[in-house]
Protein backbone atom coordinates (compact mmCIF):
# COMPACT_ATOMS: atom_id res chain seq x y z
CA UNK A 1 0.00 0.00 0.00
CA UNK A 2 1.00 3.76 -0.73
CA UNK A 3 2.11 6.05 1.97
CA UNK A 4 -0.35 8.83 1.71
CA UNK A 5 0.54 12.32 3.35
CA UNK A 6 -1.10 15.33 4.63
CA UNK A 7 0.45 18.43 5.68
CA UNK A 8 -0.66 21.50 6.73
CA UNK A 9 0.77 25.09 7.19
CA UNK A 10 -0.90 27.65 9.09
CA UNK A 11 -0.12 31.27 7.58
CA UNK A 12 0.28 34.09 10.52
CA UNK A 13 -3.39 35.45 9.18
CA UNK A 14 -4.86 32.05 10.32
CA UNK A 15 -5.54 30.55 6.93
CA UNK A 16 -4.46 26.80 6.76
CA UNK A 17 -3.16 25.58 3.97
CA UNK A 18 -3.83 21.38 3.19
CA UNK A 19 -1.64 19.59 0.97
CA UNK A 20 -2.13 15.74 0.12
CA UNK A 21 0.54 13.62 -1.05
CA UNK A 22 1.06 10.43 -2.08
CA UNK A 23 -2.48 10.19 -3.90
CA UNK A 24 -3.06 9.62 -7.67
CA UNK A 25 -6.23 9.82 -9.32
CA UNK A 26 -9.83 11.79 -8.40
CA UNK A 27 -11.45 10.84 -5.16
CA UNK A 28 -9.67 12.03 -2.24
CA UNK A 29 -12.22 13.97 -0.80
CA UNK A 30 -12.99 11.31 1.76
CA UNK A 31 -9.48 11.21 3.61
CA UNK A 32 -9.69 15.22 3.82
CA UNK A 33 -13.78 15.93 4.44
CA UNK A 34 -13.62 15.38 8.34
CA UNK A 35 -10.77 17.07 8.87
CA UNK A 36 -11.89 20.19 7.00
CA UNK A 37 -14.91 19.83 8.70
CA UNK A 38 -13.37 20.42 11.82
CA UNK A 39 -10.55 23.37 10.47
CA UNK A 40 -13.02 25.27 8.42
CA UNK A 41 -14.74 26.19 5.33
CA UNK A 42 -12.68 25.68 2.10
CA UNK A 43 -11.91 28.93 0.07
CA UNK A 44 -10.03 27.67 -2.71
CA UNK A 45 -9.03 23.90 -3.94
CA UNK A 46 -6.56 23.49 -6.79
CA UNK A 47 -5.87 19.90 -7.89
CA UNK A 48 -1.97 18.56 -8.22
CA UNK A 49 -0.34 17.12 -10.91
CA UNK A 50 -0.79 13.47 -8.92
CA UNK A 51 -4.87 14.18 -9.46
CA UNK A 52 -4.01 13.80 -13.17
CA UNK A 53 -2.52 10.56 -13.03
CA UNK A 54 -3.59 7.16 -13.88
CA UNK A 55 -4.47 4.91 -10.55
CA UNK A 56 -2.79 2.20 -9.28
CA UNK A 57 -4.68 -1.25 -9.78
CA UNK A 58 -6.27 -1.84 -6.81
CA UNK A 59 -5.89 1.33 -5.96
CA UNK A 60 -9.21 3.27 -4.20
CA UNK A 61 -10.27 6.19 -6.18
CA UNK A 62 -8.86 8.96 -4.03
CA UNK A 63 -7.46 12.27 -5.48
CA UNK A 64 -4.43 14.68 -4.61
CA UNK A 65 -5.37 18.85 -3.82
CA UNK A 66 -3.30 21.81 -2.78
CA UNK A 67 -6.36 24.43 -0.65
CA UNK A 68 -6.50 26.85 1.57
CA UNK A 69 -9.61 26.60 4.34
CA UNK A 70 -10.43 29.44 6.78
CA UNK A 71 -9.72 29.57 10.26
CA UNK A 72 -13.10 27.90 11.78
CA UNK A 73 -15.39 29.24 14.39
CA UNK A 74 -15.52 28.58 17.66
CA UNK A 75 -16.23 25.54 19.32
CA UNK A 76 -18.48 25.50 22.59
Amino acid sequence: MDQHTIRFRIRPDGRVEELVEGVRGPGCGPLTERIEARIGSVQQRRSTAEAFQPQASGQTEAWALDQVLTQPASHP
